[in-house]
């Protein structure tokens, strides 16, 4: 027996086309919905994990500058305490000095030479006195400038002559100012090596005594 289909299957495999096509759109966009949901979620995670670590980050750098403020504040301080203590050092090294001073005026002027003023000034040292030649006036300076380890760099300012009269006659006598440098214990220390004759404008100005002295007492 023959059996004959008298219904439309051409439309039907075109509706059934149709529907197999909807529902794979429907799935692919079901899948793609998922999977834009599944990275939204992953994005999400990622952000809070990112901001959770900037968050721990910003706590870290905000404890690290304070403790670079407080390593600051603790240099100051150290600082100032080495400038306190520089300070102390320096007084204490500085409080002996004048006995120093005394100790070589008295061992280096030589006889023939009397002191009226001296006058220190931190390193700096004026002295004045009364010399019986001019001569004594440079031995002075020679001795502060090669034999003194206390004294240095002598400079003679002034020296003239000048009449002193006594109970029995009247005496010539030559009237003089100097500069000195007063040596400190360190510099003393580091300066310990001999001394060049010479080298240095100091014999220039020992020398220079007599001649100043002549030409002041013409």
């Amino acid at each position: 027996m023959i059996l004959i289909n008298l219904l439309p299957h051409r439309e039907e495999k075109r509706r059934r086309r149709k529907q197999a096509f909807f529902l794979g759109v429907a799935l692919a966009v079901l899948v793609g919905l998922l999977i834009a949901g599944a990275w939204y979620l992953v994005l999400g995670e990622m952000r809070r994990e990112q901001r959770t670590r900037n968050e721990f980050l910003q706590t870290e750098i905000r404890r690290l500058e304070g403790q670079i403020k407080d390593i600051a504040s603790l240099k100051s301080e150290i600082e100032a305490l080495k400038a306190r203590q520089k300070v102390v050092e320096d007084f204490q090294i500085d409080r002996n000095m004048p006995v120093h001073l005394l100790n070589e005026l008295t061992a280096q002027v030589p006889e023939g030479i009397y002191l009226t003023a001296i006058r220190q000034d931190g390193q700096g040292v004026a002295v004045t006195g009364v010399a019986q030649t001019n001569e004594r006036v440079s031995e002075f300076l020679r001795n502060t400038a090669y034999h003194s380890p206390w004294l240095e760099r002598p400079e003679l300012v002034e020296i003239k002559a000048a009449a002193v009269t006594t109970a029995r006659d009247q005496k010539r006598l030559f009237e003089f100012a100097v500069r000195l440098t007063l040596k400190r214990p360190q510099d003393k220390e580091q300066a310990a090596r001999p001394v060049v004759p010479g080298a240095s404008g100091v014999p220039s100005a020992a020398a220079s005594a007599a001649p100043a002295a002549s030409g002041s007492a013409s």
